[in-house]
């Protein structure tokens, strides 16, 4: 396989809509796995982009997507905990059922504008990322697992953030279509 590059990713990068039914596409069987879900300090990028203060509790849900068993996306979600008795409270009783049931089924939902971002091999979030996935999969993260897309998504003023990694397998996958 060769390495996976903004170039090579840009469609996943960029697709719009939800990935969950994007990636659905590609195979027989998507899954989610959740790892965690659970009430967890602010890091600063998920406090700068929900617009927070610098004190205060965020719930965070971490899942793989898999396709026939195959994992494609680490992805994590955080809110404020206060809005989660709120607008974003169906969030708690997701389980294993995609984001995307919440998230594209609410006229009252709104998006901002997808951010690719390349993630640092040794920053805090892509090392958190490959812990989890090992313990998921058993096998260790591709090196060129990188590249990144964060959203965030608006419901009565208050807001998620939604960040999701690709494995390079990807690169080779066109969103919506099936095949490999």
């Amino acid at each position: 396989m060769g390495i996976a590059t903004r170039d090579s990713l840009r469609d996943w990068l960029r697709a719009p809509g939800s990935l969950s039914r994007r990636l659905a596409r590609l195979g027989e069987r998507f899954e989610v796995q959740v790892l965690r879900q659970g009430v967890a300090p602010f890091r600063a990028l998920e406090r700068a982009a929900l617009g927070l203060p610098p004190r205060g509790l965020t719930v965070v849900r971490e899942v793989i997507l898999r396709v026939d068993g195959q994992p494609l996306v680490w992805a994590r979600s955080a809110v404020h905990q206060r809005a989660t008795i709120g607008p974003w409270r169906a969030l708690k009783g997701l389980g294993a059922r995609p984001l995307a049931h919440l998230l594209y089924d609410d006229y009252r939902i709104h998006r901002s504008e997808l951010q690719p971002r390349r993630l640092s091999r040794h920053g805090h979030t892509r090392r958190h990322a490959e812990r989890q996935w090992l313990a998921a999969t058993g096998e260790a993260a591709s090196p060129q697992m990188l590249w990144s897309r964060n959203s965030v998504f608006s419901r009565s003023g208050a807001q998620l953030r939604v960040m999701e990694l690709f494995a390079p397998d990807l690169a080779v996958q066109r969103p919506g279509r099936r095949g490999r």
